[in-house]
């Protein structure tokens, strides 16, 4: 039988070369493993979902972004054909195709892939109305995973196989990139060891990866990899993602996803929104969240050493969530997990107003982290931690003390 006779031959050949290198990319890129739950939150239908229109913010529209996938090209069981109508189909406004980049290009992307890849994101691309993208998924086995987009090459370990070397070369091409599953690979990307001259180009921390929360990932130890990167100096906004690996892209309901504010749904428009890290994570579909700090919104510095800080946040889901009671905690900064400067009770569908005081002297960052106090957390942190209940969503981090 040829191979055109049966499609999947050529994705079974990869796998069993790379189970013959003994390479550790399968294990490190399997999808995670906490249960899927199918009551509360996880069982409402992708149907429902907000209005696109912020009620705190102007001149931007939400769009709802799946930014990290896979297919046969690398380690996953779909089609690529099928894969940017499959997530147009499910609701989705943006969508990326970021197959493996791996060392000697064994069960990852070559060339060719790499060329199909942009001539299917062209086809499905409809400015205005759908972004389709191409990037890819630096992976290295020891250092970590990285997606990397908006670059016309791909780069793999090979190559570019330490962190100083990649970043060298995302910097060079002007792409944009973002910490995959932070902490699923035991380097960290060299203990989130930062480079100032990705400060522009290294836009996302990955909190929402298919089903799991990585807020806690690798607790008792290592510390969170979200008070790691972000205390390390990374600017960095927080994604979520559905780091699909079957057939059925952007299908499941409480995988993650991106909920990008862009001033056009154009390759142009999503790029603008991911520098300026104007993003949420959450693994909700049709979530509507925004939030400003003192005016500022997500994602900027906020020119305050100390004081009072008011947030606004504006939190909706439409008709079928209009008053579910959920948490907000307010992160900072912490030695090994995030500190929690305050929680607040919200009603979903209403702006939530508070006041919170905050200090750079207990360091630079601040976001939000929203919950379902009704579910738990299935990688919890430390002992009565209060983010050790169900993620619901977050806010990109503001940053105290402005150095711009």
């Amino acid at each position: 039988m040829s191979s055109d006779e049966h499609p999947h031959k050529h994705h079974f050949a990869r796998r069993s070369l790379l189970a013959a290198a003994g390479g550790m990319l399968m294990l490190a890129a399997a999808p995670g493993s906490a249960r899927a739950t199918t009551t509360g939150l996880h069982s409402e239908r992708r149907s429902r979902g907000a209005a696109r229109r912020s009620q705190i913010s102007h001149n931007t529209t939400l769009v709802h972004a799946d930014l990290h996938n896979h297919t046969l090209m690398s380690d996953g069981f779909g089609d690529p054909e099928g894969a940017f109508d499959s997530m147009r189909w499910a609701g989705l406004d943006v969508a990326a195709l970021t197959d493996h980049t791996t060392v000697l290009g064994i069960g990852g992307l070559n060339d060719r892939e790499w060329e199909r890849t942009g001539v299917l994101a062209d086809k499905a691309n409809d400015p205005g109305k759908y972004t389709a993208l191409r990037g890819f998924e630096w992976s290295h086995s020891a250092m970590g995973h990285l997606n990397v987009w908006f670059t016309d090459e791909y780069t793999e370990p090979t190559v570019t196989g330490s962190m100083r070397k990649l970043y060298d070369w995302v910097a060079a091409r002007s792409g944009v990139s973002g910490f995959n599953h932070p902490g699923r690979q035991m380097l960290r990307f060299d203990e989130f060891a930062y480079d100032a001259s990705m400060r522009s180009h290294m836009v996302g921390l990955e909190m929402f990866n298919n089903r799991d929360d990585f807020l806690f990932d690798g607790w008792p130890l290592q510390s969170s990899p979200l008070n790691a990167c972000l205390n390390a100096g990374w600017r960095t906004g927080i994604t979520g993602v559905t780091d699909e690996h079957g057939g059925d892209w952007g299908m499941d309901e409480g995988k993650g996803r991106t909920g990008l504010w862009v001033e056009e749904n154009t390759r142009a428009g999503v790029l603008a929104a991911m520098r300026r890290r104007r993003f949420f994570a959450t693994r909700v579909s049709g979530l509507r969240l925004d939030a400003r700090a003192n005016g500022v919104r997500m994602g900027k510095h906020l020119p305050l050493t100390k004081g009072d800080v008011r947030f606004e946040l504006d939190l909706d889901r439409g008709r079928h969530w209009e008053g579910r009671e959920l948490l907000v905690q307010v992160l900072r900064p912490g030695s090994q997990a995030p500190s929690v400067a305050d929680v607040i009770a919200v009603e979903v569908g209403q702006v939530t107003r508070f006041t919170v005081p905050l200090d750079a002297a207990d360091g630079d960052w601040v976001l939000l982290r929203v919950s379902d106090p009704g579910q738990e957390n299935d990688s919890p942190g430390p002992l009565g931690h209060p983010c050790n209940d169900w993620g619901v969503a977050y806010s990109s981090p503001w940053w105290l003390k402005s150095d711009e």
